[in-house]
């Protein structure tokens, strides 16, 4: 973030920008949430890219757009260029099957990547972020000159994540997140997000339930009792009791 923020600290040699940052680990765990926070802090502007942002069933398109993202990241500079799933963009060129577009798209974006920092003033990072590191291709790893790796939370930090996700809902007061951070071993932070969703649905579940019962028994009723009055007006008539007579005046009008 520091080059982005302060240029003027990182004029050339030893420090030098560095123009390209891995994040790899399991999904779930925060890469690209963790990328727009990095923008965020650094005041840059963030540009998300994919295959199908880049991709064209136009013959030639697919260079121009790799083209005009950089020409866009160096007017609006500083910039990230955050590339998710990388490995499906840049993955290795030695893929069997590959179609020639793919390495067209490599080479280009390798071009202009390399070509960055060059122009004053310029100040431009790729930040990538990948579940496959060992699908890249070696160009492109030698590129990202710091490659981090997003594990998975520890104990405190899923700590952390649970009374963040739980801050403005109404749990038990007898909630122990110390221990739900236990047992929740090797859980991604999105792992924990889809947990605390769960569980919240659950009462809302039970309630949905509860009233289908209710209108399930109103039905019921309501079917049964609708004939009462045929079955009352037929008891008057022929029931214990009842006149042949009156039947004669009323049941068959």
């Amino acid at each position: 973030m520091l080059p982005l923020r302060r240029p003027d600290l990182f004029t050339g040699g030893l420090l030098k920008p560095c123009r390209g940052i891995l994040l790899f680990g399991p999904p779930g765990t925060g890469k690209t949430m963790l990328a727009k926070a990095i923008a965020r802090e650094a005041g840059a502007s963030f540009i998300n890219v994919s295959m199908s942002t880049i991709t064209s069933k136009w013959f030639g398109e697919d260079e121009k757009n790799v083209r005009a993202l950089f020409t866009l990241a160096s007017k609006v500079s500083p910039t990230i260029i955050f590339v998710d799933e990388v490995d499906s963009m840049l993955g290795q060129r030695t893929r069997v099957g590959e179609h020639e577009a793919m390495r067209k798209i490599k080479n280009e974006f390798m071009s202009h990547w390399d070509g960055l920092m060059t122009k004053p003033g310029e100040r431009i990072l790729v930040l990538a972020a990948t579940n496959r590191p060992f699908d890249l291709d070696e160009a492109i790893i030698r590129r990202f000159e710091r490659r981090i790796m997003v594990g998975l939370p520890g104990v405190e930090n899923r700590e952390k994540i649970l009374k963040t996700l739980l801050a403005k809902e109404k749990v038990d007061e007898n909630l122990d997140y110390k221990e739900l951070s236990m047992m929740t071993e090797g859980y991604t932070g999105s792992d924990l997000k889809n947990l605390c969703t769960t569980a919240a649905y659950r009462p809302v579940r039970e309630l949905i339930q509860q009233e289908r019962i209710k209108d399930t028994v109103a039905a019921s009723f309501a079917a049964e009792g609708a004939g009462m009055g045929e079955l009352k007006q037929w008891n008057e008539l022929y029931g214990k009791g009842g006149s042949r007579k009156k039947e004669q005046l009323t049941y068959f009008l």
